[in-house]
């Protein structure tokens, strides 16, 4: 089975994903679509694939559409996904949206209710957990080999002087730390913040959020706009009863500490991936390789819904910022319309 795929917005985001699809066996690039009209005859004639200058002259075309990457962007990085996945979705056509899902809950919502409704296969490219290594680590938890999970220290920072709207930083890129936090830990519960904006900024570009967790675990996430990319891009660190790991970079490096020995555990390049730009094929391939085994709407890694559940942690993040309280994510109504 050969998937039929469609690339909305072809900028260097969408460029990559077109770079995976080509190179997937599984998959034939039919359609590129943006609404600059250089960019879609460009991508076309190195990606192949018919150009579109919008979404709806692409669906009107009845080219076959099995999956459709939607790699717009705009305001905080999410504020176009919403016209074009919404269009596909009705459509009937299975989408791979860029994070965050949208920077607009309400918008997030509706997305994630239509393809329920529709019961579309909806995933969205939450790539740092589709690693080897936090695959292994995923593993050792479902295992019960760190026991019950106390705690979770989760750091992501990158250098990025933008100045954009006040809550850039968060709603940008703490939807990958938030996934890989539930990801590990489960839902969150409460949820606390701290912010200040760096040097010269009108962002707040360093926050420090503090969580609890439905299942009674704690943890905490440090982020940053202002550090270096000597510091290293994320490290993850989880706590059980009877050990510990520690994830560096999302995909280098892996190590288990045992509770009771001084032994630990080192794993580097697992599965050979060696650098954090290697996440985009294998996240990419592993939505592929669902649609082909014919995954349902419910059953999706890395789903709509979980990138919805990442946006409300970072909403309540904000909100605990601007009241000066904790937030319980539930009683301030984040989560409604059917997410759980």
């Amino acid at each position: 089975m050969t998937l039929k795929i469609g690339i909305v917005g072809v900028g260097n985001i969408g460029s990559i994903h077109a770079s995976v699809y080509k190179e997937n066996p599984e998959t034939e690039i039919v359609a590129v679509c943006d609404i600059v009209k250089e960019k879609a005859d460009a991508a076309a004639a190195k990606f192949g694939g018919t150009p579109f200058y919008s979404v709806e002259d692409m669906l009107r075309s009845n080219i076959q559409l099995d999956l459709v990457s939607v790699c717009t962007k705009g305001e905080e990085n999410g504020s176009e996904h919403y016209a074009p996945t919404m269009e596909l979705l009705q459509a009937g056509i299975p989408v791979l949206g860029e994070k965050p899902i949208s920077n607009n809950i309400d918008e997030g919502k509706q997305m994630v209710e239509l393809a329920r409704k529709n019961k579309i296969p909806y995933a969205v490219n939450l790539n740092h957990r589709f690693t080897p290594a936090a695959e292994r680590a995923k593993s050792w938890i479902e295992s019960g080999r760190l026991g019950k999970i106390h705690m979770i220290n989760m750091r992501m920072w990158i250098n990025n002087p933008v100045e954009s709207s006040p809550w850039f930083h968060l709603r940008a890129l703490h939807p990958h730390s938030f996934d890989v936090i539930r990801y590990f830990c489960g839902d969150v519960k409460r949820v606390g913040a701290f912010m200040m904006k760096g040097e010269g900024r009108k962002i707040w570009s360093n926050a420090q959020v503090i969580l609890e967790f439905e299942n009674g675990a704690i943890g905490n996430l440090v982020g940053s706009y202002d550090a270096g990319a000597s510091y290293g891009l994320e490290l993850c660190e989880v706590v059980g009863s009877k050990g510990r790991f520690l994830l560096e970079d999302a995909c280098e490096h892996l190590t288990f500490y045992p509770r009771t020995s001084i032994e630990t555990e080192k794993f580097s390049y697992l599965g050979g991936m060696r650098a954090f730009p290697e996440t985009f094929k294998s996240r990419i391939n592993s939505f592929v390789d669902q649609l082909v085994s014919g995954v349902t709407y419910d059953h999706v890694d890395g789903s709509g819904e979980d990138a919805l559940k990442a946006q409300l942690i970072i909403e309540a993040a904000i909100k605990s910022w601007e009241t000066g309280t904790i937030v319980d994510v539930k009683e301030v109504g984040l989560i409604s319309g059917g997410v759980k």
